[in-house]
């Protein structure tokens, strides 16, 4: 819990251990998407000044905003800061770093002394990169490193933007989704497998697995899909024809497949058109489906939790409408998981 003495308070998060903030902070530095996306999630995405491929994920998120009346996001021209320059974080003077101080040390030219500097000379680190998939941080960080989900990131972080009252609005939304999912979720027999991947090239994509600990599936592991490599495929190994059709998963996850750059039709017609690809039983059977973001804030998470269910489970949840381009779909009122306008205002503040 964040604590307060006077106007100074303390959020509690691993691998940082306890940070003090004097005021909520104004101006926001993130590296990856699911720390930007709780920035916007709070109603402060426009204070973002820094995020990885700002220009990409400014328009993949813009394709979910528009099913949130009112809310706006721009984060075109931001500094891409996947790799970031430790004189351009001063330049920035951010009154925090949402980011992994763990992650940057992996970077190359970081030492420990950078880290120290730029918590006490600008503003302070307050990330947690390596609950993604649950792997090993830098030995520095080993022995206090801890893991979390998407939900209890988003809750600390919340507590370093003091709006505890719009994460627990939201998380009491994700909370009924996944009530809702867990009580009509088809029995074992009855899950699809499932191939989850970056499909830039049809016929060599990167895959991912949709079953594994980690925030990148907490879209996908509620419902439980069957992960149609198991473990003889490394997550993010980039596979070829033969392998995908050594797997014949029911159903393509595409990612990035909502991003406006990305053309889902042209994705199936090289699956169709390639002699391996077009005897996969997802290709033959039209289950090929867009996602949005691997690295999902938490609004990101609420509709990809619908659209996955909805992807997966077409009779138990709904059929999800073919999609092409543009933005989210529209989904009557009565097979929505959650109420647009009540995320909308509570994004705003308006509780």
């Amino acid at each position: 819990m964040g604590t307060a003495t006077d106007d100074s308070y303390t959020v509690s998060m691993s691998p940082m251990g306890d940070v003090e903030f004097e005021t909520v902070p104004q101006t926001i530095f993130t590296r990856l998407t699911h720390l930007a996306g709780m920035a916007f999630a709070l109603g402060r995405g426009n204070d973002v000044n820094a995020l990885h491929a700002p220009n990409y994920y400014n328009d993949l998120w813009n394709q979910f905003t528009p099913r949130l009346p009112g809310v706006s996001l721009d984060w075109s021209g931001r500094y891409s800061s996947w790799d970031p320059n430790e004189e351009k974080l001063y330049e920035l003077d951010s009154d925090v770093h949402l980011a992994d101080p763990a992650s940057v040390l992996a970077l190359d030219g970081w030492d420990v002394s950078d880290i120290e500097a730029v918590h006490k000379n600008i503003g302070p680190w307050f990330g947690n990169h390596y609950s993604n998939r649950h792997v090993e941080p830098p030995d520095v960080y080993a022995d206090r490193y801890r893991y979390y989900t998407l939900w209890e990131q988003f809750d600390k972080v919340a507590q370093v933007f003091q709006a505890e009252d719009q994460y627990d609005a939201l998380a009491s939304i994700h909370d009924d989704i996944l009530t809702r999912i867990e009580a009509d979720l088809p029995s074992e027999s009855e899950r699809p497998t499932v191939v989850m991947g970056g499909f830039s090239d049809p016929t060599e994509p990167y895959i991912y697995n949709v079953d594994t600990p980690g925030f990148l599936t907490a879209h996908t592991r509620p419902l439980q899909p069957v992960d149609a490599f198991a473990d003889d495929v490394v997550s993010g190994s980039q596979i070829d024809m033969e392998t995908l059709i050594s797997a014949d998963p029911d159903i393509i996850l595409v990612f990035g497949g909502m991003h406006p750059g990305t053309d889902m039709a042209s994705i199936r017609t090289a699956l169709e058109d390639d002699p391996v690809g077009q005897k996969l039983t997802a290709v033959q059977n039209n289950r090929i489906y867009a996602q949005g973001a691997r690295y999902q804030g938490p609004i990101l998470n609420l509709f990809q939790l619908e659209m996955t269910a909805k992807q997966l489970y077409p009779d138990t949840f709904g059929e999800w409408p073919t999609y092409a381009d543009g933005t989210y779909p529209e989904i009557s009122a009565a097979n929505q998981f959650f109420d647009r306008q009540r995320v909308a205002t509570i994004i705003r503040g308006d509780l």
